[in-house]
């Protein structure tokens, strides 16, 4: 029997982590390790300077360990110290908003957390789904109404297909997006990241005694340029599959960057 983890960044208790679970159940023998609450914008961060404690919670029905860490943290603790084995398969997600261009790439705890299982030879996927309020980010995740059910149905085919044939060669992770109002008849298309989604503000204020403190905000791009997972989720409507490799070089002729040495 096939052994899949699943993790998250919203938490243990996000319905969107019963999602996940309800999308692969049926295909293996499944772990559920998860931050114990909201972890989102974490990236790929990691513990290292205070211990991790861990316990075990029911959620909606299923067992799941709870990590007083990050989603990378819950990756490590799942495989090293829970299951004590690789898994064929690492599921990250549901997470509630979309998770498109690379400003999500390296700022999502969902997909910090399928990169960690990466890293490891372990084929990994991160699921996502479109909020329309951007309010919905922010609010308890514990309760939040959303059919995932059109979700549910397309990890679990790409789940097996993953774990019958592997991810493709140079592929170490497949970033899954669904839009708000996607059915199984909805489009779905490959895509290459987009530059950006969000036109980064600051908003200045003050506080009582007239000092100054900052909150980071911005606007949401919802068009790119065609072929991205921004246009294809914002603009289209599509679902989005971006695959996504931990490799980062450049590929360029390196003697350009001679040039600069």
């Amino acid at each position: 029997m096939k052994n899949i983890l699943i993790t998250n960044d919203d938490g243990v208790y996000s319905t969107g982590l019963k999602a996940a679970y309800d999308s692969v159940y049926d295909l293996g023998d499944v772990t559920v390790v998860a931050p114990s609450s909201q972890k989102s914008g974490v990236g790929r961060g990691i513990s290292i300077f205070e211990p991790l404690r861990v316990s075990l919670a029911n959620v909606n029905g299923f067992k799941a360990y709870a990590v007083d860490g990050t989603p990378t943290d819950s990756v490590i603790i799942g495989i090293f110290s829970i299951m004590k084995k690789n898994p064929e398969l690492v599921l990250s997600g549901f997470n509630v908003g979309e998770n498109i261009s690379t400003d999500t790439v390296t700022t999502s705890g969902t997909i910090g957390a399928a990169l960690e299982a990466a890293s490891y030879g372990i084929p990994a996927l991160a699921a996502s789904i479109q909020v329309i309020d951007e309010g919905d980010k922010f609010d308890d995740h514990r309760t939040y109404n959303y059919d995932y059910n059109t979700g549910i149905k397309i990890v679990n085919r790409i789940a097996k297909n993953v774990l019958a044939k592997g991810l493709p060669k140079g592929v170490d992770l497949l970033n899954i997006n669904i839009p708000r109002h996607a059915t199984m008849d909805t489009e779905i298309e490959i895509t290459r990241l987009a530059r950006k989604i969000f036109l980064t503000g600051v908003e200045e204020r003050h506080d009582p005694r007239g000092r100054p403190y900052y909150w980071i905000n911005g606007e949401i791009i919802r068009d790119a340029e065609e072929g991205t997972d921004v246009r294809a989720v914002m603009k289209k409507g599509h679902i989005s599959v971006t695959p996504l490799s931990l490799d980062s070089t450049s590929r360029i002729d390196f003697g350009e960057i001679e040039k600069l040495l």
